[in-house]
């Protein structure tokens, strides 16, 4: 069951509203001109694997923040919070991943909660790995209060190939941590705003697992880890 899964991961159920058009869209080139067929079975599988929703072993632990996201660490420091979260007028440590068209799309809750706000903005589709497609790309942000009463905010930001942003929970929602929330096709960022005082454990540049990479942690005293790269 594993090796199979580790070839064929199950698929989320978003992906078979377009599995059977990139397939048709594959047989109708086929009898035009095999050669493009092949073309269009690569991208019927490419399809599929977009759209795959694995299994993730998620830590557990009193004040670990897990990504949200699949992908690659893009920037970590101090950015203002979307206002329509109620996160304060204050700065916050963001830590932001970018998924290419080639990473896993599913998004998880960084940490247990309650959803206490959900609010979608409209906006641009600028690349999503520049650092002004925070507030200018069209996104959707949760806030999610733990049970310690401090707050979090992550926030869906769509890219230059996303159209499409979407979230399964609504206020007032339970979350477990590492719990799927949402989804963006094709190619985006999810930011993570963290409570003041949080350690960050990751570094630019990292790849990120969602629901299994600890991206920081609320209640740790010890130094922010080095890091070396090879």
């Amino acid at each position: 069951m594993r090796l199979r899964d580790s070839f064929l991961p199950p698929m989320h159920p978003e992906g078979w509203k377009f599995i059977p058009a990139f397939a048709l869209a594959a047989a109708i080139l086929w009898l035009i001109w095999p050669p493009l067929g092949l073309v269009g079975a690569g991208l019927t599988i490419w399809c599929y694997y977009f759209f795959r929703d694995p299994v993730r072993v998620v830590p557990l632990g009193d004040g670990l923040v897990v990504s949200p996201a699949d992908g690659v660490v893009s920037a970590v420091g101090e950015a203002m919070p979307p206002a329509e979260l109620g996160l304060g007028d204050g700065p916050r440590i963001r830590v932001s991943v970018f998924m290419s068209v080639f990473n896993c799309h599913v998004n998880r809750a960084p940490v247990p909660g309650r959803v206490a706000a959900v609010a979608y903005r409209p906006g641009k589709f600028l690349n999503a790995s520049l650092d002004k497609a925070s507030d200018d790309n069209e996104r959707n942000g949760l806030r999610i209060d733990m049970a310690d009463g401090q707050a979090l905010g992550v926030v869906q930001i769509a890219g230059l190939v996303a159209r499409r942003i979407l979230c399964f929970v609504q206020t007032g929602q339970q979350l477990e941590a590492g719990q799927r929330f949402g989804l963006i096709r094709f190619g985006s960022r999810v930011d993570v705003y963290l409570p003041a005082g949080a350690r960050v454990l990751v570094a630019e540049g990292q790849t990120a697992v969602a629901g299994e990479t600890v991206l920081a942690d609320l209640t740790s005293a010890a130094p922010v880890r080095g890091i070396r790269r090879d």
